[in-house]
């Protein structure tokens, strides 16, 4: 076959990373000494990578991460009250696959959106959908569902998300309605999916910021009994990054 049909054949079956590192090899005399088993495992691994890179891009956009966050980039130091074997094992996903949850839990500013994004960025590498919100716009964004009639579709969109990341949990008072909403989403999602909850207020204390004691039960129930919890230590971390300079006293 002449080489410029077999490229358009290559484009036609969407392999354009493949041609392009055919190209490659063509153009460069030094591939014509490796046998062709080694050049043809060449054009299938940059093909490869370059499907894998895209899928990566695609779950990232969808999750909608306000962070850039990586594992690379988290201080697993101890003083922060991170186990590092725990984090590590947590960052390859398998308890997602067991239809776990996780708490992040610390004081404001410690750096538990970091953490949750990190985590999150990283589940997306191993191939697991993730949904990001805060919780005030997820809550948000169910009212505009309920009126526009959307709301049925959202609840089926939110159970076949594997990770759902709720930030700033049960940092703003919730009526009756948001709360009915929240335990709809969670039991939709109980052990079939997971969800991360990044948030200021012990665990102790929310129950008391529901307004009807059933429904806490309820939701606690889903999320609290079966996750990790993983306490984040020290001060805040916006103070230790600022750039601005502490002014003299």
């Amino acid at each position: 076959m002449l080489t410029q049909p077999l490229l358009d054949k290559l484009t036609q079956l969407r392999l354009t990373a493949f041609r392009a590192a055919l190209e490659e090899q063509l153009h460069n005399p030094q591939y014509a000494d490796l046998p062709f088993e080694d050049r043809l495992g060449l054009l299938v691994d940059r093909e490869c990578t370059h499907r894998d890179n895209n899928r990566l891009k695609r779950r990232l956009k969808t999750a909608r991460l306000p962070l850039p966050a990586t594992i690379e980039d988290l201080d697993l130091s101890a003083s922060r009250g991170l186990e590092r074997r725990l984090v590590l094992h947590l960052a390859q996903g398998d308890w997602i696959d067991q239809h776990l949850n996780i708490l992040v839990l610390g004081p404001t500013g410690v750096g538990k959106t970091f953490l949750t994004c990190a985590l999150s960025h990283s589940v997306c590498r191993h191939d697991f959908t993730v949904r990001y919100f805060r919780t005030s716009r997820l809550l948000h964004h169910i009212t505009l569902a309920h009126a526009d009639g959307s709301y049925p579709k959202l609840l089926h969109s939110f159970a076949r998300t594997q990770l759902l990341v709720l930030d700033d949990w049960l940092r703003d008072p919730l009526t009756r309605s948001q709360s009915q909403d929240l335990l709809e989403i969670l039991d939709d999602r109980y052990g079939r999916s997971s969800t991360m909850v990044a948030t200021q207020v012990p665990v102790a204390e929310w129950h008391a910021r529901f307004p009807d004691p059933t429904i806490g039960d309820a939701i606690l129930d889903r999320l609290v009994h079966n996750a990790y919890r993983l306490d984040l230590r020290g001060g805040s971390r916006r103070k230790v990054d600022s750039p601005l300079p502490m002014p003299s006293i």
